[in-house]
């Protein structure tokens, strides 16, 4: 039983559960009358709310758009921010980063099937390391502007956080390996191979 009062353990559980609340299915549902994951892509994301809700209320799909995304961002942010509190060491909080992309991506609340993971990833990377994330903000604003498809510029932003990872930080601080960002940054690129088919076929749609 202790192992259910261990505190890294609630941690892990709390990253886990928390994060796979689905933001954007709730709040489709309950302001716009539209099943999301039945719609569209199929996708829980920021991106699948804005084009779904779009069709019938415009100004609507703007705020549900970007109350999705911050929520999806800020719901694994939260826990990392208390395990600091909390005085945790650096290996809980990289473990956490990964728990909260998992739960985002495989929610236990909608049978093991969730978003992209992009806002969530960025949102611990941003707690992580913040300038590498900043970095990769403003290529995602770049190639977003750019190129109009949200699943190619989230992938773009993410090599682009990689590589300013390991220029920035060679050995990443007190846990010396870049394994939970390759494990982050996988769970992300799994989740994006519909995209990439879709891209590769010249089917993606623009936002």
């Amino acid at each position: 039983m202790d192992l259910f009062f261990n505190q890294n353990i609630l941690l892990y559980l709390a990253a886990y559960l928390i994060s796979g609340i689905p933001f954007g299915y709730l709040l489709a549902k309950q302001f716009a009358g539209v099943d999301i994951k039945e719609a569209g892509s199929g996708n829980i994301g920021a991106t699948n709310v804005l084009r779904v809700v779009k069709e019938k209320d415009p100004k609507l799909a703007k705020k549900l758009g970007a109350a999705t995304l911050f929520l999806d961002a800020i719901k694994g942010v939260v826990v990392i921010l208390v395990a600091k509190i909390l005085g945790a060491p650096e290996g809980v909080l990289w473990t956490l980063a990964v728990l909260a992309v998992l739960g985002h991506c495989f929610s236990a609340f909608l049978f093991f099937e969730g978003g992209k993971g992009v806002a969530t990833g960025f949102g611990v990377f941003a707690i992580m390391m913040p300038v590498p994330a900043l970095i990769a903000i403003v290529v995602w604003a770049v190639a977003a502007k750019g190129l109009k498809i949200s699943s190619i510029s989230s992938l773009i932003a993410l090599i682009a956080f990689i590589i300013a990872s390991y220029v920035m930080y060679p050995e990443v601080p007190v846990i010396g390996s870049h394994a939970p960002i390759w494990i982050i940054a996988l769970i992300i690129f799994y989740k994006h191979i519909p995209n990439i088919v879709r891209l590769l076929n010249k089917e993606e749609a623009k936002v």
